[in-house]
């Protein structure tokens, strides 16, 4: 069994990468959490990393830390460690962990230099576009892409 209360636990804690750089990590305060209870967030991103506090938390209305952002993260092949422990005044609290594969989170920038040229004929349209800029992707033949014509 894990040390602290039960329910002091954070809850729904997610992550996602955008502008290809950045990440957010989001959580609640566990529910039955005493109200004094400050959170924070260590993180490894491969058993190479050293292990490192967040660096700029997000803060609710109270100062608890809810979130963390981060700068320059990089995709690693296996998966990130995420840890979320607690203090109290009160009582022990329970960390979270989770283990992450980061590029399942990563929200990717539209395609590049979109172009679409139409004729009058029966030949329709030509539309080509550069695939968009990301962290961990290198073979461009793995995107996929939908394209939505809608007529005027």
């Amino acid at each position: 069994a894990f040390a602290g209360m039960n329910g002091s636990a954070i809850e729904n804690f997610s992550c996602v990468i955008y502008n290809i750089f950045l990440m957010n990590c989001t959580w609640q305060a566990g529910r039955d959490a005493p109200a004094d209870t400050q959170y924070f967030l260590y993180w490894q991103n491969s058993r190479a990393d050293k292990e490192m506090e967040c660096e700029l938390y997000i803060k609710d209305e109270n100062g608890r830390n809810m979130g963390c952002r981060f700068q320059n993260v990089r995709i690693e092949i296996e998966k990130a460690y995420f840890l979320v422990n607690g203090s109290s005044k009160d009582s022990l609290i329970q960390f979270y962990d989770v283990y992450i594969d980061l590029y399942k989170t990563e929200i990717l920038t539209a395609p590049l230099n979109v172009t679409a040229h139409c004729t009058r004929d029966s030949a329709g349209c030509i539309i080509t576009w550069h695939p968009p800029f990301t962290n961990h992707m290198e073979n461009k033949k793995c995107f996929q892409y939908e394209i939505n014509i809608q007529n005027k």
